[in-house]
């Protein structure tokens, strides 16, 4: 049977002891996250092992040791905070999204009576304008401009 680890080298500061029971003690409104962030540094500090810790506060063992290495690497206020989360990548730029709407204000492909978004999205990268969109995207730069290219009197379009 294997013996349980304890996380190595996981000893709070006497500050950072007293801010912990001191964020517990107060009145103020504190996240479940928050506060289950600083459960499992006291057992971690008392010595329990991070599966125990882990059974103790309801967590799995990944987030346990999560929290003991930041807080070992960063300090406390790192460990009980959350990681900030990469913004994706804008799809289109603003100068795209004109091109999109200059295209929906101007003709039909041959073929087609109006245009539909998915349309739109497939003449948008036929025509170069993204090198790849979804239906989605372009459903709200279309809602972001008031449009409706489906429904022939909201498209300004030049007399033929």
């Amino acid at each position: 049977m294997k013996s349980a680890k304890r996380f190595a080298g996981l000893q709070l500061a006497q500050s950072d002891r007293r801010a912990l029971k001191a964020r517990l003690a107060g009145r103020s409104k504190m996240s479940a996250r928050v506060w289950r962030r600083i459960r499992v540094l006291q057992l971690l500090d008392e010595g329990l092992s991070v599966r125990a810790t882990a059974k103790a506060v309801g967590q799995y063992p990944r987030e346990i040791s999560r929290v003991g290495k930041r807080y070992l690497a960063h300090g406390l206020e790192v460990a009980l905070c959350d990681d900030a989360r990469p913004k994706p990548a804008k799809s289109m730029d603003s100068t795209q999204e004109a091109a999109v709407v200059a295209m929906i204000c101007g003709p039909v492909p041959e073929g087609r009576s109006r245009w539909t978004v998915r349309l739109v999205a497939e003449e948008a990268v036929r025509r170069g304008i993204v090198d790849k969109v979804g239906r989605e995207k372009i459903r709200v730069v279309l809602k972001s401009h008031d449009l409706k290219p489906w429904r022939e009197k909201n498209v300004v379009r030049p007399d033929h």
